[in-house]
């Protein structure tokens, strides 16, 4: 049963599945305007995911041919995924801010490959074992990487200015740049009173930048012609201060369920990742690689017991923790270490 909730003042959540994903779903959220629906994030490009999107809609008494626009909190497949064959459906715009797009550009206009070359590369320079880098050499050589999700995601026909107000007839939503979990991730925050008059200013549709149980992935943007040492959990840190200085009565993110306190949640998230910075200087008395560092990183399982896919995304979040370590000046590569090795100085 497609589920839908109210949110009062014209803004509704609709459940929309993530297949094969313990997240389980995305909470796609729909924005009544006066020149009709808008949707904040569209969920996974599946036919079951479809399904609920339009069968969600149609409790609501809608179609998807009446949507006027789609707003996009950052690019991954759980939140863009649809945002193509609902424009498809309606002729409804797409926003996303500019370095998201600049990703999924990037990612339409490379070769078949790119991705797993650029991977097998990167794993091995961080210290990965080559059982572990075999399978994407497999991958690529059989030509598996057609299958990515995202390969073909929907290019942007507006951009989101961050700061600005997005142009909705009849609503107030500003955009809030929040980078870390991607590097074009936006909050929106709706000034409006908030219908059952909580104390604050308005409500944050947060995207995954802002969760209440969880706390989101923070691993280095990845980008095969990156020379810039970019410090995603540095944009991520600052990006929360920024949230949390805002004071709005309710949070409605894109997982999980809505939320109040959201500077108390901030906090929270502030001083996890303190913590886990703390405790990677204490592993680096040692020098070790970051897959090293992966391996002795406290996770929500034991390290023999993460798939192999999110071993890649936990070694990637290792790493920026590393770059923010090394971009504090508390931690070090080592000179002339192959794999790449780090210290704590």
């Amino acid at each position: 049963m497609t589920q839908v909730t109210e949110h009062g003042g014209g803004v509704w959540s609709l459940r929309v599945p993530i297949p094969d994903n313990p997240l389980g779903h995305t909470l796609v959220h729909v924005l009544d305007t006066d020149r009709g629906p808008v949707l904040v994030d569209t969920g996974w490009d599946d036919p079951a995911s479809w399904d609920e999107l339009t069968g969600g809609l149609d409790t609501l008494g809608l179609s998807v041919r009446e949507i006027h626009g789609v707003v996009i909190t950052h690019h991954h497949p759980d939140h863009h995924g649809l945002s193509g064959r609902v424009r498809e459906e309606s002729g409804a715009w797409i926003a996303m801010h500019a370095a998201d797009t600049a990703v999924v550009r990037r990612t339409r206009e490379s070769e078949p490959g790119t991705w797993f070359d650029y991977l097998a590369r990167k794993l091995a320079t961080v210290g990965a074992p080559e059982d572990h880098i075999a399978p994407l050499r497999a991958a690529r050589a059989a030509g598996r990487m057609r299958t990515l999700p995202g390969l073909r995601s929907a290019l942007p026909d507006r951009e989101i200015v961050p700061g600005e107000l997005l142009d909705l007839a009849g609503r107030r939503l500003r955009a809030i740049w929040t980078p870390g979990h991607t590097p074009g991730h936006v909050c929106l925050h709706l000034e409006e009173e908030h219908p059952s008059r909580l104390p604050g200013h308005g409500r944050l549709f947060s995207g995954d930048h802002l969760l209440p149980g969880i706390t989101p992935h923070i691993g280095l943007y990845e980008d095969p012609d990156d020379v810039t040492g970019t410090d995603p959990l540095g944009d991520y840190l600052d990006s929360l201060e920024r949230i949390g200085r805002l004071g709005v009565a309710e949070v409605l993110p894109a997982h999980q369920h809505a939320f109040t306190d959201a500077a108390g949640r901030v906090r929270e998230l502030l001083d996890h990742h303190e913590e886990r910075l703390t405790g990677l200087l204490a592993l680096l008395a040692t020098p070790l690689t970051p897959w090293q560092l992966a391996e002795r990183m406290e996770w929500n399982r034991p390290w023999a017991q993460i798939p192999y896919g999110s071993r890649n995304i936990a070694v990637s979040e290792a790493e920026a923790h590393v770059r923010r370590l090394v971009k504090l000046g508390r931690a070090e590569p080592v000179a002339g270490a192959d794999p790449v090795t780090y210290i704590a100085v």
